[in-house]
């Protein structure tokens, strides 16, 4: 930290005058490990670290890259310098510091108010990041003359300019406001840390197992301070002392010394797409005790951190009875499965280019779950479980890919086998004890996002989860996945997730008649989807038959709608916008304004792009923000759902794209953590922008819409709207509320 004199300290804070300006103007862009240049200004630590030409995302790197996690990989200006970041707020060479260049930059060359923005300037999340250093600035001025910052939307106000360049005159002292925890989150604290340290080979696995899938929890506290989160760390220290965090590259790597599980506060601004929120309580000690502790087992002796043990936590884990695990995670179903949709990465391509645009998720019964309930069974299986990624030499990618997936599908052979002489499923077999039972999926390319209940018409493809198929998931996208890791590991993550999404298509195949399944899994896989079932995939079982009462003609459209009567109470919320029934498209006990809107918005729902012609023009996330009377506002998600032959590949999803047959899902609330754009209107005029939807049938006609309507990134309210997205999250689930990601916010 630079020495500051009183008056300069009373002139300007960091945390009192310029992180809150950071948050407004900058956070949206620069967080997490996509920002630009891997410049965090969501906290001093991140604006001190500075930037580097290096990128976290790059898909085609021979090498795995050093980690660069905030907080973790190191500490302090100087340990970041040593791996190779830039000050941006340092004066260099008699000149300003490289954020004083990039404001001035920005302030020279505003955007036009409420126009486009120049179509050669690229805003792609994809593009080259040019990151100059303070000798390179001027020639990257004369070169991307409209690449200041903010880079591409509506600038800083005057008093924001002003505050920022006297701070970075001053010298950009840093002073840090650190979160400490609460008299009764530290209660709390002491009572988990000590369950997870607690001494004995039992308590020490069941520790290890808590830790491996709680590390990427924002976790709070029941009676906690609004806006306190803590993550679960291994550090060097144990309960009461400073945390000393160990850095491994992933959570189940041997840490190299004696270690205490800890939970330490999180800093900084809290981000909407990492922000995956899990709640400790009195009552979930409570429940972890009960479920891992009350029966009578033993561990002989603690497993140890080597590559087989990552690769197959059924192994390792083996001893802690799977009844415990499996209901441990089927309790929050709903976190689990959003840390590998929407975690542990900003960019999840490797998650979302194997999954379908709209699906939705059930669970098995643990009761009748054979791994669960059959010992002989889960011997057998457990060895077939392991997962690839552990070893990454490009030379042997294929060789380990076809070791694993014959592994995988003899799995499938025996659990085919295996299903085949147990009862044939039927309503009892479908999880049902809490709301997290009914989950639904919405994918926008690169990201994704998950939301409890059945939202949206009835997708084609629906999964139904066991504990071999949640668990997997798990560690093969969230613990084993390295974000820094090279092209053969990456490549090894997505082709055996691939093979997880078919087995999760499969065992729901299940649930329908014999009879119709070969039809039903021909349509999830239509050509070039034919030749993987053959290269790939493990055949199905059409004989054996369902205890479920359901026609052979369009089975899934029965079962889906017997799903939303028997299991209303778990529902979410009905959802009337999009699955309309009585000509009363709207939610119960709403204003007259906001009933007549939301009958015009289930006109786009659930149409296809053949017969709704703007579906062509819109992005895959629109928000849209209706204001009401009295000064009141709803906001509802406009998601665009891509149609595909088949998701079965690596590379090429636009052959097998089938546009006619895009749809929109219309719902309340914000169910992206990436806004493509947004319009504003008010109640009374959202039957006019629905029928100007209708009638736009080309680019033209649509810009028109865009023109009346729009938010554009050069709108001079841009911010106010922007963040009125986080503010309805805020009011609307207080503990989901983060700064939005605005870097696929498009140029329309």
């Amino acid at each position: 930290m630079l020495l500051m004199t009183p008056v300069q300290a009373v002139e300007v804070s960091y945390s009192r005058d310029i992180q809150p300006i950071l948050t407004q103007k900058c956070v949206a862009c620069h967080a997490c490990y996509d920002a630009p240049c891997q410049l965090n200004l969501g906290s001093g630590e991140g604006a001190s670290r500075g930037a580097s030409k290096l990128p976290v995302y790059d898909g085609g790197r021979t090498q795995a890259q050093a980690t660069t996690r905030l907080y973790f990989d190191a500490q302090g200006e100087a340990a970041w310098r040593r791996k190779g970041f830039n000050s941006v707020l340092d004066a260099q060479g008699g000149q300003a510091a490289l954020m004083a260049r990039m404001l001035e930059l920005g302030r020279a060359n505003p955007p036009v108010p409420n126009a486009k923005l120049p179509a050669d300037l690229d805003i792609s999340i994809n593009r080259q990041n040019q990151c100059p250093l303070p000798g390179e600035f001027d020639a990257y001025a004369k070169k991307f003359a409209h690449a200041g910052m903010p880079f591409a939307v509506a600038g800083l106000s005057d008093q924001e300019y002003q505050t920022l360049q006297r701070w970075l005159a001053q010298g950009a002292p840093v002073d840090e406001q650190v979160l400490t925890p609460s008299l009764a989150e530290a209660e709390q604290i002491a009572d988990w840390e000590a369950l997870l340290n607690a001494p004995g080979a039992r308590e020490t696995l069941v520790g290890r197992w808590l830790f491996e899938h709680l590390f990427l929890a924002h976790l709070y506290f029941e009676g906690g301070e609004a806006g306190h989160f803590f993550q679960l760390v291994r550090s060097r220290t144990p309960s009461g002392q400073p945390i000393d965090p160990i850095a491994t590259r992933r959570p189940n790597e041997d840490p190299g010394s004696q270690f205490y599980y800890r939970l330490w506060p999180i800093q900084g601004v809290i981000v909407h797409k990492t922000h995956i929120t899990y709640p400790l309580s009195a009552g979930k000690l409570a429940r972890v005790k009960q479920l891992f502790f009350a029966g009578d087992w033993h561990a002989d002796k603690v497993p140890g951190y080597g590559a087989q043990r990552r690769a197959n936590p059924f192994e390792t884990f083996a001893a802690i009875p799977a009844q415990a695990r499996y209901q441990f995670m089927l309790d929050n179903a709903e976190y689990f499965v959003r840390t590998f949709i929407r975690g542990p990465v900003c960019r999840g391509q490797i998650a979302t280019d194997v999954i379908r645009d709209n699906f939705w998720t059930l669970f098995q019964d643990p009761q009748h779950d054979l791994y669960i309930t059959d010992a002989a069974y889960r011997e057998q299986a457990t060895p077939l479980l392991a997962m690839p990624g552990q070893f990454d030499e490009i030379g042997d990618l294929f060789g380990l890919w076809h070791a694993y997936r014959d592994k995988r599908n003899d799995y499938e052979a025996l659990r085919m086998d295996a299903y085949a002489e147990a009862p044939a499923p039927s309503w009892s077999h479908i999880w049902s004890d809490n709301d997290n039972a009914l989950l639904s999926i919405f994918r926008q390319f690169d990201s994704a996002s998950v939301r409890k209940g059945l939202v949206g018409e009835i997708p084609q493809t629906i999964w139904w989860l066991d504990f071999p198929l949640l668990e997997r998931t798990y560690y093969q996208l969230v613990v084993n996945f390295d974000v820094f890791g090279n092209v053969s590991h990456q490549a090894q993550t997505r082709l055996y997730f691939d093979l997880i999404r078919n087995g999760a298509e499969v065992n729901f195949l299940r649930l329908m008649p014999a009879d119709s399944r070969v039809a039903l899994l021909g349509d999830w896989y239509q050509n070039s989807g034919k030749l993987k079932m053959w290269l790939d995939y493990q055949s199905i079982d059409d004989d054996s038959p369902t205890a479920l009462q359901l026609p052979v003609e369009q089975p899934k459209q029965a079962f889906a709608e017997a799903l939303l009567q028997r299991y209303g109470d778990l529902n979410a919320r009905p959802d009337p916008i999009n699955r309309c029934r009585a000509g009363q498209c709207y939610r119960p006990n709403l204003v007259p304004a906001q009933q007549d809107a939301e009958q015009a918005l289930s006109r786009l729902a659930s149409r296809p792009a053949a017969g709704l012609k703007v579906i062509e023009q819109l992005p895959e996330a629109t928000l849209l923000r209706v204001e009401l009377p009295e000064g009141k506002r709803e906001v509802y998600s406009l998601l665009r759902n891509r149609a595909h032959s088949n998701v079965a590949f690596m590379i090429g999803e636009e052959r097998r794209y089938q546009p006619g047959l895009d749809t929109l899902t219309v719902y309340p609330g914000v169910l992206s953590s990436y806004p493509n754009f947004m319009f504003n209107l008010k109640a009374a005029e959202v039957p006019g922008f629905v029928a100007a939807l209708e009638q736009a049938r080309d680019a033209a006609a649509f810009d028109k819409v865009v023109e009346r309507w729009g938010i554009r990134r050069s709108n001079p309210q841009f911010w106010h709207y922007f963040h009125d997205l986080a503010a309805y999250i805020h009011d609307t689930e207080p503990v989901e509320a983060g700064v939005l990601d605005m870097n696929r916010y498009q140029n329309l």
